[in-house]
């Protein structure tokens, strides 16, 4: 078993054991039927990976990890709100008639701030800084926009990254305001944790650890049973993870910089219901 997959069953496990549902209460998600969607969930969940020791790849089930990485850089490379410049379809039901998602995710990224040092949008002040200000404690991104809140198709759930360098090793915090365990939580660890090392590779930098914080860490009701089959599965090695060392440029990136070899995972045969 992974580290990765000891850091999920524990989550999961801890949820399903001590979790508060919230089954009493009116609640916004629903399932395509119109029935509510529930969930049991934990607050404040912190989990740490040592992305220099693992890639935090589960091997429970697969995880298609470079549909995870395309959705990655299209938020933080293209900066992108629009459905038509993302390989997959994960963002369909979101999108509205103008093929975008809003002023969410990679449009809040874009967006250009004036600094002393010049214009710069949040990527853009990140590698900034990571370059000539490493000892710096103000290197983060934050999507969380009030004033475009209300032109946003969906808030955004993974929304701050921090950055934090300590001597030659890059650290991040991930702060996620909600989290689906069954469909995103691996897909968001996965893309992160890829985001840290690109982060590093062009800032001269080794990769350290990346902290995930979740607020609110659920599963969703009709996803129990499916949580729970999974749980039984002893797991796999981690596979080995490597990228393209020669890209020094942080835009240079494509899906296919990145390679997971030997990577094995269990099977895993439902059809898992989406919460809308």
């Amino acid at each position: 078993m992974s580290k990765a997959d000891a850091i999920y069953r524990a989550t999961c496990l801890d949820i399903l054991e001590n979790g508060f549902s919230d089954e009493n209460l009116a609640v916004r998600p629903h399932w395509a039927d119109g029935t509510p969607a529930h969930t049991i969930k934990k607050f404040g969940v912190v989990n740490r990976y040592n992305l220099a020791e693992e890639f935090p790849l589960m091997t429970l089930r697969r995880t298609y990890w470079k549909s995870a990485v395309d959705e990655l850089l299209w938020i933080w490379q293209k900066k992108s709100n629009r459905i038509d410049q993302l390989g997959s379809h994960v963002w369909d039901e979101w999108a509205g008639e103008d093929g975008t998602i809003g002023k969410a995710y990679g449009y809040q990224l874009g967006v250009k701030y004036q600094f002393a040092e010049g214009q710069f949008d949040q990527v853009d002040r990140v590698l900034y800084d990571l370059k000539h200000n490493p000892a710096s404690r103000r290197i983060l991104t934050s999507i969380y926009n009030f004033a475009d809140l209300h032109e946003m198709n969906l808030y955004p759930c993974a929304y701050s990254m921090t950055f934090n360098v300590s001597g030659d090793t890059l650290n991040g915090i991930l702060n996620q305001r909600s989290q689906d365990m069954l469909t995103a939580n691996n897909w968001n660890v996965c893309q992160y944790a890829v985001l840290m090392h690109m982060m590093a590779q062009v800032s001269g930098l080794k990769v350290g650890e990346l902290v995930h914080v979740i607020a609110d860490c659920h599963i969703y009701d009709r996803h129990i049973p499916m949580v729970k089959e999974m749980l039984k599965n002893k797991g796999f090695p981690a596979p080995k993870f490597s990228m393209d060392e020669s890209i020094t440029d942080f835009y240079a990136f494509t899906k296919d910089s990145f390679k997971v070899e030997n990577y094995q995972y269990h099977p895993f045969d439902f059809e898992i219901p989406m919460a809308i």
